[in-house]
């Protein structure tokens, strides 16, 4: 073999050689042949480094996977946060105040409180096939709807006074409202419940403005935390704006709004074991005797007490209207009341304490009155011209222009004549009160001094304190009394709501539910005789209506303005708080044989 022969044959070998060791790419991975191994080494050899290669294929495939899970969750946070920055800024301050010589350390909530669409309806996307299969449009309705939060529907106002040196779950925990419809919280807050109040003279009447406020020596938050709601449209609550508030503007709506804002409440401030109270005023007393059946029926929660303050529960009992006799008779010793107070009756009357005088008013009205009226035109004119005489020595308004009015007094026509003479109204609300004439002689009630006594005081001092003291901040007016009319009733079309059924029902079902009912003797919108009727109507068994209490007291419908009767209502509330929480040994032996 001659020189160049040689030259070729070592170049092929020592190219060979170098591709052999030369790692090989591939879709598979890295690749290495090796020399001098046989066909079934080299054949084991590759089979282990596809197996490598799948191992770190798999492990690149892992690792994306990772990344996507993580971006995903990071999505996830994003979106929580996003979800938390969107719900609304709740200002807390810490606070402390002196209620029976001793020193409460509180913190204030205030803020609101959304009410959410957790049940939306699925729209149907106008766009979609309208041949495809019902499942199949189901599917997608459903797809394009997950993962969505509920809409909020409306956003409720609440200021929540809590103390945190006590134990949540047996710390009873007290849920507030006026009523109207329309009225914001103001008054039970403002004027008997919170731990500072409106400053007004022991009578209950304004001092001149500028106005101020007092801590309350007479809070109840000693004993309960207190949450004062403002039920849509009233206060700073608002319907959001794409919706329509007059949603909210009826008895079951209303109901519904705020049963499922005690329900969110209890859920995000962990109080569903606490002891649990509603109070509620005026129409308030409406919507606390609704809530004890809705509650218990719609989310299985069961109070342990309700105070209606200056009731209406039957509302045949406020109807002066033909053909209703049953508001005559009611209204009639809250007349005696009135006239006692401003001294109007005989001095034989006018010596004697009020009670002994209502006593005789309150006879009067359910016997001989409540004949006389169911007889109507039956009567006499010499029994009318008795029963219109009898009427006058306990109302103070003269026999003949009773008589004239057929023995039937109308609560306006009784506000405007019994001081007619010194050209003065009564107040509704609080018939101690009264104002001048705008129009002297005329029938028509031209404004309500009692309201007017609270208006303004209540009003100013509310809007600088929540602003001042609890740092909460709009430039929305505080509606204290919205306009929300036509106010719907569609469970008492035709005839008289009468919600002492619901309350009756709930008392049935949770025979441990007490009841308390404060009545002002001089009322003239919800007259305490009227409650004691509805009660006296509500047929209960001895052991229900024993949870049932009536306590009556020398005001008017707003009973704490006068401050004996704001003291006389702290004890009350303290009696009753301890009949309510009852031990394990007053259980109702339901399943006895």
């Amino acid at each position: 073999m001659n020189k160049n022969k040689l030259l070729a044959v070592f170049l092929c070998v020592c190219t060979a050689q170098s591709f052999s060791v030369n790692p090989v790419s591939s879709r598979f991975g890295l690749y290495e042949h090796k020399p001098h191994l046989t066909a079934a080494e080299q054949e084991e050899s590759n089979a282990q480094a596809q197996k490598e290669g799948d191992q770190s294929t798999k492990k690149e495939s892992k690792e994306s996977k990772t990344s996507t899970d993580k971006n995903k969750s990071q999505t996830a946070d994003t979106k929580k946060a996003k979800d938390k920055d969107d719900e609304p800024k709740l200002s807390i301050v810490e606070h402390t105040v002196v209620i029976g010589g001793k020193l409460i350390r509180y913190k204030s909530v205030t803020g609101y409180m959304l009410l959410k669409d957790y049940d939306p309806k699925l729209k149907k996307d106008s766009n979609d096939d309208h041949d495809q299969p019902s499942a199949q449009k189901d599917k997608i309705d459903k797809s394009k709807d997950k993962g969505k939060e509920p809409k909020s529907l409306a956003k409720i106002f609440f200021i929540a006074y809590v103390r945190e040196d006590v134990d949540g779950a047996k710390r009873p925990v007290t849920f507030s409202f006026n009523g109207g419809p329309g009225s914001a919280s103001i008054w039970l807050h403002m004027g008997a419940l919170g731990p500072r109040r409106a400053v007004l003279t022991d009578r209950g009447e304004a001092l001149p403005p500028p106005y101020r406020l007092q801590d309350n020596n007479y809070s109840w938050l000693d004993q309960t935390d207190l949450v004062f709601i403002d039920p849509v449209s009233t206060g700073f609550s608002r319907a959001e704006p794409d919706e329509d508030p007059k949603k909210y503007h009826g008895f079951d709506e209303d109901i519904q709004s705020v049963g499922e804002f005690i329900r969110l409440y209890l859920t995000k401030y962990n109080r569903w074991i606490s002891p649990k109270f509603v109070i509620g005023e005026s129409y308030g007393t409406t919507r606390a005797a609704g809530l004890s059946d809705f509650l218990q029926e719609r989310y299985g929660i069961y109070l342990n007490g309700i105070v209606l303050v200056s009731a209406v529960l039957n509302f045949q009992t406020l109807d002066f209207s033909p053909g209703n006799e049953l508001p005559f008779e009611l209204f009639m010793p809250s007349y005696t009341a009135a006239a006692w107070y401003h001294k109007k009756l005989a001095p034989e009357l006018l010596n004697k304490p009020l009670g002994d005088v209502l006593s005789e008013a309150e006879d009067f009205a359910a016997h001989e009155y409540r004949t006389a009226l169911f007889e109507g035109g039956k009567l006499t004119p010499e029994r009318k011209q008795q029963v219109a005489d009898h009427l006058s020595q306990l109302i103070g308004l003269p026999p003949g222009y009773i008589r004239q009015l057929g023995d039937e007094v109308p609560f306006e026509l009784f506000a405007t004549h019994l001081l007619m003479d010194q050209n003065k109204q009564l107040g509704r609300y609080d018939s101690r009160y009264t104002g001048m004439r705008y129009n002297p002689g005329r029938d028509d009630m031209e404004f309500d001094p009692s309201f007017e006594a609270v208006n303004g005081p209540f009003t100013a001092t509310f809007n600088d304190y929540a602003r001042r003291e609890l740092h909460f901040e709009s430039e929305l007016p505080y509606e204290t009394l919205a306009k929300v009319g036509p106010w719907k009733y569609q469970r008492a079309q035709n005839r008289y709501l009468n919600v002492s059924e619901d309350l009756r029902k709930a008392m049935i079902r949770n025979p441990y539910l007490k009841v308390w009912l404060c009545c002002g003797y001089y009322d003239l919108a919800t007259p305490y005789f009227a409650s004691k009727y509805t009660v006296d109507q509500m047929s209960l068994e001895p052991q229900i209506r024993d949870n049932i209490r009536l306590t009556y007291y020398n005001s008017g419908h707003m009973l704490y303005v006068l401050k004996p009767a704001l003291i006389q209502f702290k004890s009350d509330f303290e009696r009753f708080l301890n009949d309510a929480l009852l031990p394990d040994s007053s259980v109702v032996p339901t399943a006895e044989r």
